[in-house]
């Protein structure tokens, strides 16, 4: 059997910021992603924020109502983040070479052929908590299981600096009883079809007839009911950190072949609305590059990239890019039948402003993005969309930034 462990740093960004700062660490610290314009997104707390109601996602005047004058905002350092989960690989490295980055401050690490060098895995995980807290200064969760999914629920149930362990045997007391959608892959529109068939646990998912998911939610529904029912024989497969920040994409297959220019434009605005906002939720600002790639009904592929005018993360101006992109490289001899768009290239500092550009427009520009992605937070993230996918309503109800994300099996091919 396997022993998979997944480890996640506690509120990462926070504390490597405190870890820097000794000064502040006592104090409410946020790090958002936009200092400069006081419209930051939070993109992580301390835990003292975190007590004080402060959410990922707020914007920063509402986390400085909630914590007042002690509150501390800090600017995103992702060279500082990297190369401190580069340390923590380290220690990683130490007890497995088959790790797989789940993000910049997740792993998944099979140990199972190390368990007769450091004991069980649950050891392992101990140790791991202790070196990561001795040597490094931040603590990890660290989940234990025989597949990814569980070990993945593991590390969330449990924060900060602790080991909670998940096993055929304990796991339907364990897993069971808590809500369908801290099952890692059911997004906010999986669990409210769910909740429509009186699925509200992942026990319930569990003894849920597979053929009623399936017709819910389409293959899907089979991937979700085998990870309820612990059934993951996903491997562990090596991907590093850094590979998991040169890129931001999405892509979609659509239910039916796309037969002209409006119809891929209709799904680049989808698929750019998506990057943008996961470029947001990442605190990665800007991008200069947008790649885009199609498959064509015979199967066919055509890539292409190119360089934006300015970097931005702004929806509009990817999906500008990408649809010119498209023109540039399709010939139109097969219609589509599946559209990618990915950015990369990220600024990670100070980016000199655009000579011809509206700073106000720009900043206005922020502020509704903000806006927009508190409220998709809060009701979901089809409540607010481009005009130009209510063309077609089968698509406009897709939900590409909550359903459509890396899973064991890659049947999804987008991510970070």
């Amino acid at each position: 059997m396997r022993t998979i462990l997944h480890s996640d740093l506690n509120n990462f960004y926070a504390s490597v910021e405190c870890l820097r700062r000794p000064e502040i660490r006592k104090k409410p610290v946020v790090v958002v992603g936009a200092k400069e314009d006081r419209h930051g997104i939070v993109l992580a707390k301390n835990m003292i924020a975190k007590r004080a109601g402060v959410k990922t996602g707020d914007v920063y005047w509402e986390a400085r109502q909630k914590c007042g004058g002690e509150l501390v905002e800090v600017q995103a350092d992702f060279a500082e983040y990297l190369k401190v989960s580069k340390e923590v690989r380290k220690i990683y490295e130490d007890y497995t070479d088959r790790i797989e980055a789940f993000g910049i401050d997740e792993c998944w690490l099979d140990v199972s052929q190390s368990l007769f060098l450091f004991g069980s895995g649950a050891q392992i995980a101990h140790t791991i908590r202790e070196r990561v807290k001795k040597e490094i200064g931040i603590t990890v969760s660290v989940g234990v299981s025989w597949n990814k999914v569980f070990a993945k629920l593991g590390s969330d149930m449990e924060k900060p600096d602790a080991v909670t362990e998940i096993t055929q045997e304990n796991y339907k007391e364990t897993v069971w009883s808590l809500p369908a959608e801290e099952l890692l892959y059911v997004g906010s529109a999986t669990k409210q079809k769910l909740h429509k068939l009186g699925i509200k646990t992942i026990g319930q998912l569990a003894a849920a007839e597979e053929a009623l998911l399936v017709r819910v939610l389409g293959k899907w529904g089979s991937y979700l009911s085998a990870f309820a029912n612990g059934k993951d024989n996903s491997p562990v497969v090596t991907v590093d950190e850094e590979e998991n920040i040169k890129s931001i994409g999405n892509s979609l297959t659509v239910y039916r072949d796309l037969k002209d220019d409006e119809d891929v434009r209709m799904v680049i605005h989808l698929l750019a609305d998506s990057v943008g906002a996961r470029m947001r939720e990442a605190g990665l600002m800007r991008a200069r590059t947008v790649h885009v790639s199609v498959r064509a009904s015979d199967l066919s592929g055509y890539r292409k990239q190119g360089k934006l005018h300015r970097p931005t993360c702004h929806a509009n101006e990817l999906a500008q890019k990408a649809f010119a992109l498209f023109r540039e490289m399709y010939p139109w001899e097969n219609a589509v039948r599946s559209v990618g768009l990915s950015v990369s290239d990220f600024c990670f500092g100070a980016e000199q402003l655009d000579l011809f550009g509206s700073i106000e427009k720009d900043e206005k520009q922020k502020r509704i993005d903000a806006a927009v992605d508190k409220l998709r937070k809060k009701y979901g993230n089809n409540v607010i969309q481009s005009a130009i996918v209510y063309k077609d309503p089968k698509i406009r109800d897709l939900d590409i930034k909550g359903e459509h994300v890396i899973h064991p099996y890659g049947f999804f091919k987008n991510g970070t």
